[in-house]
Order: C-alpha cells, then sequence, then structure tokens
C-alpha cells in the first residue's frame, strides 16, 4: 500500500476481507459515491438504487475471496459497471421487444420463404458484411423502419440508413446483373433489398 508521499495516493481504510464489520464500514464510507455514479450512468435515480443495492449484494456475497491488492472502492466500482452495462443492456432489449408487439409484425407482403430462398440472394448476402447484412434483411424481410432497425442494433438512423444504402447498391450490382432486380426495390415488403 502507499504511503502518502508527494505523487503517492494517501491509502484508504484498511479492509479486512471477509469481515462483516469492514463491509458495514466500507458499505457507510462508499454507498453515496457508488449511487452517485450510477446515477450518472443511468440517469434514473429507482435504477441507480437497484443497481447500487445488487452492487453491494454481490460484493457481500464476494467479500471473502477480495483481494486488498487494489483499493475495496474501485472494486465496488468495478462491480457497479458491470451491473449497470448489463442493466442498460437489458433495458434496450426491453425496448425492442416492445416496439416489436406494439407494432406486431409486418404485414404480409411477398413470401419471405421465397425471396431468402433464392440461392443468389443469400449467397450475395453472405458476402455483405454483418453490419449491412443485418439492417438489409430487418429493412426488407422484415419491415422494420430504420428507427427500429436503429433501436434493434444499437445504432444510429444514420448509420442504418448508410448501410441499408451501400447494401442495397451492392446487391444490385451482384443479383440486378442476373435479371433479379425487382427483388431489389425499396417497397418494404416487396422483397428482400
Amino acid at each position: 500500500m502507499a504511503t502518502g508521499s508527494p505523487g503517492q495516493p494517501v491509502p484508504g481504510p484498511a479492509y479486512r476481507p471477509g469481515s462483516p464489520e469492514d463491509f458495514d464500514q466500507l458499505y457507510r464510507n462508499s454507498y453515496p459515491r457508488i449511487l452517485g455514479t450510477l446515477i450518472g450512468i443511468l440517469r434514473d435515480r429507482a435504477a441507480a438504487e437497484d443497481c447500487a443495492q445488487e452492487t453491494f449484494v454481490r460484493a457481500f456475497r464476494s467479500w471473502r475471496s477480495w483481494k486488498p491488492t487494489a483499493p475495496a472502492e474501485a472494486w465496488l466500482h468495478r462491480i457497479a459497471l458491470n451491473i449497470a452495462i448489463s442493466y442498460r443492456r437489458r433495458e434496450r432489449l426491453r425496448e425492442v421487444g416492445e416496439l416489436v408487439r406494439r407494432l406486431g409484425r409486418p404485414a404480409p407482403g411477398a413470401d419471405p420463404a421465397d425471396v431468402a430462398g433464392r440461392d443468389d440472394l443469400l449467397s450475395a448476402l453472405r458476402r455483405l458484411p454483418p453490419p449491412q447484412a443485418a439492417a438489409i434483411v430487418l429493412r426488407h424481410y422484415h419491415g422494420y423502419s430504420n428507427r427500429e432497425i436503429a433501436l434493434a442494433l444499437g445504432a444510429p438512423e444514420r448509420t442504418v440508413a448508410s448501410r441499408i444504402s451501400a447494401a442495397r447498391r451492392r446487391l444490385q450490382q451482384e443479383i440486378g446483373t442476373l435479371g433479379h432486380s425487382d427483388v431489389l426495390t425499396d417497397e418494404g415488403q416487396k422483397g428482400i433489398g
């Protein structure tokens, strides 16, 4: 541990792994800072309080195995950040699920099995970079709007539009020369691209 000399960090309180009293002290000393960090990340006090509670529950479960090679509060912050990241990921998935439930399934158009079953189209889709392929399939196979695709992929709408445009151009070059340009229109459900 550092001695506190110039340029060196001042040591924090000495906590003993596995000591319930020391964990109580750690909780009292660090809860406000952990909560503040989580509020800053999540921008929702109730969610931050839930994540802070989960942070201390997980930390307490692992308290016996904590190694005092790093400050205990830094260890808590690492746990809190991981919990916040997981929370945001679950929230995004929940939002996408709610969006799909609210909007329902896309209206029937061309039979997607017929379009997706075309070997030339599947082959061309496989040659696209995965982000472009995902965007074009969500747009033309599932009928999602750019906004819905952006939510699903966690990308800005402009990026989605750019990916769709690039994918469409590439597919038109590959498939359009084979006489299947009708599949590559921008009429959503008419085809795949």
